[in-house]
């Protein structure tokens, strides 16, 4: 049994998971803007945050674990440039996933309320939507560049 292998195959797994969900969720979240209809924002509201914990949570955990165990079994050195800037930009992009999470709940939460007053969510809604779609950006740029990376190990 080739543990590399099989370990680099749970890295590229993880990465299209942790890639393909955030896409997803993006998409469902965007789409919500361009509806009146709170129940809709809700249920893509709470679908998002379901997925994060079900999908993209796991994902994050597991690229820094499979990774560390490629680094060591591949004979990469720590201090390859093409690794420092994967981790550098996997860095950008948690920084920019913790407080979307947050944004996430919020969100699900500030529709949530308004649907038991009867009310349109507050102005609070759209500030944090933005706020939310602004952050993704650069999480969803620095993906995209790791996958170039981990694939060309360019420098």
């Amino acid at each position: 049994m080739d543990w590399y292998l099989i370990i680099k195959t749970i890295h590229i797994i993880s990465a299209t998971i942790l890639f393909g969900t955030g896409l997803g969720i993006a998409f469902f979240m965007f789409r919500s803007l361009f509806t009146t209809n709170i129940h809709e924002k809700f249920y893509a509201a709470r679908n998002t945050v379901l997925a994060d914990y079900l999908f993209t949570l796991p994902a994050v955990i597991a690229q820094p674990a499979s990774g560390v165990l490629l680094i060591m079994l591949g004979g990469y050195e720590w201090t390859d440039a093409w690794l420092l800037w994967s981790f550098a930009l996997y860095l950008v992009a948690g920084l920019c996933w913790i407080p979307v999470v947050f944004i996430q709940i919020k969100l699900k939460n500030l529709v949530k309320l308004a649907i038991e007053n009867d009310t349109p969510p507050p102005v609070q809604y759209n500030t944090l939507l933005k706020l939310w779609f602004i952050l993704g950006w650069p999480a969803f740029i620095s993906l995209v560049i790791i996958f170039f990376l981990m694939v060309l190990k360019p420098i």
